[in-house]
């Protein structure tokens, strides 16, 4: 179970970062509706679990980023708009971004930044020079990376999320996805990422694969 009031707490700070001195209205209303968001019924894996592990994860990436206040508050965000048998949901998120944070004091500038960062979600595939969008989507995959037994978890809340596709049609869609990624030059793109995540990742997507190939 998620610690609400230390995940209150995380947003406060990464708020307070972003908005700098001028200050805003309290966070609490702001924490309470995106806390809301993330445990609507139809998720499971986009969780609190989920995002406590991508928060983790950015404290881990933090001295890559070049503002990592902007990076957590994206973070929030990236999926605090969720339907699974929508298309959208990137960018319906980084619309309730645009928003919510000027209304709690979030310069333009920055508030920008986030809805940036949280659209990129969509492909994961930041530029070389965009240490933040790399810190995010890294921090976003890291999943990829655990352990056989967490992987297997992640892999079951994902197809629970997409009850409604038939089996035969999950597994082509699902191992399309795992193809695209394996073809991709380096899953991660933060140097610590890169050493320590990305060859367990590429085993966890190629065992995945094989499971999906041969009927699993």
């Amino acid at each position: 179970m998620a610690d609400l009031d230390a995940l209150r707490a995380r947003f406060a700070r990464a708020l307070e970062g972003a908005r700098g001195p001028g200050g805003g209205p309290d966070p609490t209303p702001y924490a309470d509706n995106l806390l809301g968001r993330w445990q609507e019924p139809q998720r499971h894996y986009h969780t609190l679990t989920h995002l406590t592990a991508v928060l983790d994860h950015i404290d881990v990436l933090e001295k890559y980023a070049a503002d990592p206040y902007a990076v957590r508050l994206a973070a929030w965000f990236h999926d605090a708009v969720y339907l699974p048998d929508r298309s959208e949901n990137e960018e319906r998120s980084a619309a309730l971004a645009e928003r919510a944070l000027p209304e709690a004091g979030v310069p333009a500038p920055r508030t920008a930044e986030v809805a940036r960062l949280v659209r990129l979600t969509i492909t994961h595939d930041p530029a070389d020079d965009d240490p933040d969008g790399q810190v995010l989507c890294d921090a976003d995959l890291a999943i990829l990376a655990s352990s056989p037994s967490a992987y297997a978890h992640y892999t079951a809340e994902v197809r629970e999320e997409y009850h409604f596709i038939p089996n035969d049609a999950f597994r082509a869609g699902r191992a399309a996805i795992l193809r695209q990624l394996l073809d991709l030059p380096s899953l991660f793109h933060t140097p610590y990422g890169r050493e320590l995540w990305e060859r367990t990742a590429r085993y966890n997507l190629t065992s995945e694969l094989d499971l999906l190939s041969t009927g699993g």
